[in-house]
């Protein structure tokens, strides 16, 4: 539950909302990323992000080969994750971030201005996703999947 693929989405003047998704339950955490998407304003928002999770789920990130990670160092510095990238022109092998970015779209089309949602509004938005079912979770939730994993952990 610590291996996270990530991704942005792209909107209307230089608009951007960072996307983490766990690999093993589809969860998904949207990220605010105000102003730009730069390399300084998308890793502020990672740390951001990264800080108020527990430890133990943020132990890897796989990101394609963007100009907005250059900043890949400090954000490990800050946050203890590893960041890992993927080969160019694969977006496979971040096939359930492609995936959700793919669902975020239903809630942000192309050509829209993604600074005016809040994190609030990105937060409703991710519940959304978590309690959606999945094929691949046997049509749990990617909420439900989780809560069955930490159920299992605790006994």
């Amino acid at each position: 539950m610590n291996r996270k693929e990530g991704d942005l989405l792209i909107g209307l003047e230089r608009s951007a909302i960072g996307t983490l998704v766990e690999r093993k339950f589809r969860t998904t955490v949207l990220v605010p990323v105000p102003r730009d998407h730069t390399a300084q304003s998308v890793g502020d928002a990672l740390i951001g992000a990264f800080g108020t999770m527990p430890a133990g789920l943020r132990r890897t990130l796989t990101w394609d080969q963007g100009n907005e990670m250059f900043h890949h160092r400090r954000i490990e510095q800050h946050t203890g994750i590893k960041i890992y990238f993927c080969d160019p022109r694969s977006p496979w092998q971040r096939a359930s971030n492609e995936n959700v970015n793919g669902l975020l779209r239903q809630y942000f089309p192309k050509g829209t201005d993604l600074a005016v949602w809040t994190s609030r509004q990105l937060n409703a938005v991710a519940a959304e996703l978590n309690d959606r079912p999945r094929l691949c979770l046997g049509d749990r939730t990617p909420h439900q999947a989780m809560q069955r994993w930490a159920r299992r952990t605790r006994q």
